[in-house]
């Protein structure tokens, strides 16, 4: 298996932070911080030396590569602020519709500015994405632990139904990827 661009290391979210030069990313990213903490329950972590994210998630393709992954995160880039939701948007809709003004590509969705999107409909998008990675990660756990007791045959179609169920529970196989090399 290739080692993922982006991966989670030890470098200071605290500095990070203190390192966004302008001031209003800088106080987003700090509102950011503190929802997905509440969200998740998780604490923060540097993934790569620009994403903060928070928990993991196990994926699974069909092909039987397979790694873990944030269950959310952000970043504060030099365009945008960029909120990571590997399970995708395709049963976000209704909440995007709300959100405000935004743009989304894959699992990222893209913000100029915070003041520009309703921050309880960005907390709901947040916390339904972590959910569906959740959700996901149980899929591929259970179908992963059926494969191993029911023998190599069933094993490989055990991985394959996972993969391919983590591509189909909103792409976060692929999504998840995709985040990773763009790191």
């Amino acid at each position: 298996m290739t080692d993922l661009k982006t991966a989670p290391n030890t470098a200071s979210v605290a500095a990070y932070l203190d390192a966004i030069g302008d001031d209003e990313k800088r106080a987003a990213a700090r509102v950011l911080l503190r929802m997905m903490k509440r969200v998740t329950g998780d604490k923060p972590k540097m993934w790569g030396t620009s994403i903060v994210g928070f928990g993991t998630y196990h994926y699974r393709y069909a092909t039987g590569r397979e790694g873990d992954w944030m269950l959310t995160g952000f970043s504060a880039r030099a365009k945008n602020l960029t909120v990571y939701v590997p399970a995708g948007f395709a049963s976000l809709k209704p909440l995007l519709r709300k959100l405000g003004k935004h743009a989304v590509a894959k699992s990222c969705l893209y913000m100029k500015r915070l003041a520009d999107v309703d921050l309880v409909v960005l907390e709901q998008i947040v916390t339904r994405g972590v959910a569906q990675a959740r959700k996901m990660n149980k899929a591929v756990k259970v179908k992963a632990g059926a494969g191993a007791k029911a023998g190599a045959g069933a094993g490989a179609k055990a991985g394959a139904k996972a993969g391919a169920g983590a591509k189909a529970g909103a792409g976060a196989g692929a999504k998840a990827g995709a985040g990773a090399k763009a790191g």
